[in-house]
């Protein structure tokens, strides 16, 4: 009977990798296809791999917490096969997996790697005197640029597990000594630096500091510790990361939303006993947006390096709080493509399944822009943080009534008016005052102009 390897499936343009949460399935069960047999987390969402066929998985390939690589085999099964003890491993198993060899260095035993030779003639390995695991392609970069394993070592990680990611060494490399004074410092022992620094007096480089810890806090005898969740850490980390990567500028906008207050309250009704579905002002918002960034498309951009990447496709995050309390923006797709109905039904859909905890890893995917309501809190406005790689987001705050000033041709007055504000924050890298502002005005321009007499 023919042995499949079983591969981790490819989640997601910008996912590389993921955990191994738990298997659900052990070697000699039978297993059917489109069963799954082992559950797995990215980033944000938890999900499960099917089995391809019918038959028996004969070997795991990796172990709960490791994390894969997408493409990397993860089991192995036999199509049609009869339950038993696992067949000996072929030719092309008795080499150590990226997984096994993981494993084997998390329980001491002996280190398995690879070493790619970088400029210095010195090794790279997939993981460094530290520990630290170096993926291919930040030991191929390293290998390009010359940085050898003692000075990887030094490079502070925003990866996993202190993990240095391409953005980190692409960071670094520009601030990096040049020349024969680069060479010798790599060469010099760590007491000589040492030394070298203390006679001059000078900091070392920021590249070559410890990742900065925040204060120690120590917990009183009443107090709770609470250990973060696994999504939570995650969360953590990437605002960090998105903090650290862009500068945050927010510009704000107040909206006159009387007219799609009134048109909602007189639609919502027939729309729900027509489609099933309620009809939000999430999905009047994304319309809004979505005509924005096709008057203003360098707003839908993403930044790799000194690169500007002019995403083609509009898909919108919106996000999503869930039962735990943690956050998730599932994505409307080609957001562009849907009338309002359309886009109503999406929004409820990705909603109603977030709160149930069954989105897709595509459901979480390739967004290019970023909508969040902290109204839904009743919070006034907010100062959102990115949600990288993207380069904007946008906060929309609690609708309320409030006095404000009217202008018609027979002159100003005062009435009640459904007031919001908006609040954009962009990336000052890409994005200059002059675009990230016009571009809420344009949006508050869609909501304020909005038709009354629309059907739906």
């Amino acid at each position: 009977m023919p042995d499949v390897e079983i591969l981790l499936p490819k989640m997601g343009e910008s996912v590389a990798e993921a955990t191994i949460v738990s298997w659900i399935k052990n070697e000699g069960d039978s297993v059917e296809a489109d069963e799954p047999i082992i559950e797995i987390a990215t980033d944000k969402v938890d999900s499960e791999v099917p089995s391809p066929e019918d038959g028996i998985l004969v070997k795991r390939l990796c172990e709960e917490g490791d994390v894969v690589e997408v493409g990397q085999p993860i089991a192995i099964i036999r199509i049609g096969g009869e339950s038993s003890a696992p067949a000996a491993p072929s030719s092309a198993e008795a080499k150590p997996k990226p997984a096994e060899t993981a494993t084997a260095q998390s329980n001491g035993a002996e280190r398995v790697s690879e070493p790619v030779m970088s400029g210095s003639s010195e090794p790279v390995s997939k993981s460094g005197p530290s520990g630290r695991f170096y993926s291919p392609l930040v030991r191929n970069i390293a290998k390009k640029e010359g940085i050898a394993m003692n000075e990887l070592e030094q490079i502070d990680g925003s990866g996993t597990d202190g993990r240095v990611t391409k953005k980190d060494i692409l960071s670094y490399i520009p601030n990096r000594s040049t020349g024969a004074t680069a060479d010798t410092e790599r060469k010099a022992a760590p007491q000589e630096k040492s030394d070298q620094a203390a006679k001059s007096n000078t900091p070392a480089p920021a590249s070559q500091k410890q990742a900065s810890k925040g204060p120690m806090v120590i917990a009183g005898p009443d107090d709770e510790i609470m250990e973060m969740d696994r999504m939570r850490k995650l969360i953590s980390e990437h605002m960090v990361m998105s903090k650290h990567t862009s500068p945050h500028v927010t510009s704000y906008v107040e909206v006159d939303m009387t007219n799609i207050v009134t048109w909602r309250n007189k639609w919502k009704n027939k729309f729900e006993q027509r489609e099933g579905e309620k009809l939000t002002f999430t999905p009047i918002f994304i319309e809004a947006i979505v005509k924005a960034i096709k008057d203003m498309p360098m707003v839908n951009i993403s930044t790799d390096g000194t690169n500007i990447i002019k995403r083609k496709h509009i898909n919108i995050g919106m996000a999503a709080a869930l039962p735990s309390g943690n956050l998730i923006v599932p994505v409307i797709h080609d957001a562009d493509q849907l009338n309002l109905v359309g886009l109503a039904k999406k929004v409820n859909d990705l909603a109603n399944r977030a709160r149930e905890n069954k989105l897709k890893p595509e459901d979480i995917q390739g967004g290019t822009y970023t909508m969040t309501n902290v109204g839904t809190f009743g919070n006034v406005m907010g100062t959102p943080i990115i949600n990288q790689p993207q380069a904007a987001i946008m906060a929309v705050g609690a609708i309320r009534k409030k006095p404000a000033v009217i202008e018609t041709p027979q002159g100003d007055f005062i009435g009640i008016r459904q007031m919001m504000f908006l609040s954009h924050a962009y990336d000052h890298r890409i994005i200059d005052g002059a675009l990230g502002g016009t571009f809420v005005r344009k949006v508050a321009d869609y909501l304020e102009n909005f038709d009354v007499n629309r059907e739906i």
